[in-house]
């Protein structure tokens, strides 16, 4: 008898959430509207920041805060290869040349002793990557950006609910663009948020979101609203609906014990593959970090595993356990070799890890006997015992 499919990732939603969409969908404002301005204001309270602006989804998120640099041919936007593309893309949609710097080994983390060498003076901005959500050393960072004047829009896509240094990220520093796809820590089917302390940068991505209108839906067709807007800048459609805030408003309290649970398999996970040949694990940084844990990410060691990583990931599909590849380096995906002339061997970290890495499955609905199967078909799989 086959087994159940085991995803790699699957959101818990609550009787209360699917409540909430219904009632929602029955009250006949479905589009951006008073639920929306409600997970905003929680937002900023979660954060404690003063803008919090829902969108449609992270990678809009990202779009709307490098296009606020309005940057000019041969700008340059400094980022990390280990990264999903969107986050390159968005720099190059909004007139950037992405410039990278490899990654830690063991953290996949931008390496930020390497960072000054890739500042000059067309640089505009940096963007680091919480991988896994796992933050980068922000210190230093930081300490780069103000000295050359720029600009730091931090890609949290993986990171609600990680901290620095006792710090939550999104509550300090610049601008932060979070994830609420399904897969990530909370979500709203699909959406995202940025979080900024900039008043103008805030007020730009307000009016962009949504066509570069004064107003929207819910000031227009409202009670008390007006169906007069003006168009103060020609804007974009990414603006977030009812439907899915009605999703955030339950599960942003979750967060923290969605977190609990992720932590508590991803160190399982840990602890079960230390002596595991097959496998080097994540690493830990020594500066004081809460991790989100949005994925376990280990390396497969080919050699002792007697495999590569995609002969492990459909073996793992033929035993119905789902895996996910986050991400392959992303300076060889061929329009960034073509245009930018990123070639193999610019980026060795990077390199090695995108050709090994795994996401094992790991989601809060997940149970311990889920993780047991896991642990026990990869080790039928190497033949281990």
């Amino acid at each position: 008898m086959t087994e159940e499919f085991l995803p790699f990732a699957r959101p818990s939603i609550s009787r209360e959430a699917i409540d909430e969409v219904v009632a929602c969908l029955e009250s006949g404002w479905i589009t951006t509207g008073p639920r929306v301005k409600k997970f905003e204001e929680e937002l900023r309270r979660y954060f404690n920041a003063p803008h919090a602006l829902a969108l449609s989804s992270a990678t809009a998120g990202l779009h709307l805060a490098l296009a606020t640099l309005e940057m000019k041919p041969g700008d340059e936007v400094i980022t990390t290869p280990m990264t999903f593309a969107a986050t390159l893309n968005t720099i190059v949609l909004t007139g950037g040349r992405p410039v990278l710097v490899d990654v830690e080994p063991d953290t996949y983390n931008m390496d930020v002793t390497r960072l000054a060498r890739a500042v000059t003076k067309r640089t505009r901005a940096i963007v680091p990557v919480h991988f896994a959500g796992l933050p980068v050393d922000l210190d230093p960072l930081y300490a780069l950006a103000e000295k050359h004047g720029l600009r730091v829009i931090e890609d949290a896509a993986h990171a609600i609910g990680t901290e620095y240094k006792g710090k939550r990220v999104g509550s300090f520093g610049d601008t932060q663009v979070f994830s609420f796809h399904p897969n990530k820590n909370i979500t709203t089917g699909e959406g995202g948020c940025v979080v900024t302390r900039d008043d103008a940068l805030a007020e730009k991505i307000a009016l962009l979101r949504f066509h570069g209108m004064d107003r929207e839906a819910w000031n227009r067709f409202g009670k008390t609203g007006s169906q007069n807007y003006e168009i103060i800048i020609p804007g974009y459609k990414y603006n977030m609906m009812d439907i899915q805030a009605a999703l955030g408003l339950h599960q942003l309290p979750a967060l923290d014990g969605f977190i609990k649970r992720r932590t508590g398999l991803a160190l399982r996970y840990q602890e079960r593959l230390a002596d595991w040949p097959q496998w080097t694990r994540p690493g830990t940084p020594k500066y004081a970090h809460r991790h989100a844990w949005h994925l376990y990410t280990p390396l497969i060691n080919p050699p002792a595993a007697g495999m590569d990583r995609d002969a492990f990931m459909q073996g793992m599909k033929e035993r119905s356990i789902g895996t996910g590849l986050h991400y392959r380096a992303a300076h060889l995906y061929p329009y960034y070799r073509e245009h930018f002339g990123f070639k193999p061997g610019d980026f060795p970290n990077a390199e090695s890890i995108g050709e090994r890495i795994v996401s094992l499955p790991l989601f809060p609905g997940m149970s311990d006997a889920d993780q047991d199967r896991v642990i026990a078909t990869m080790a039928d799989l190497f033949k281990r015992k």
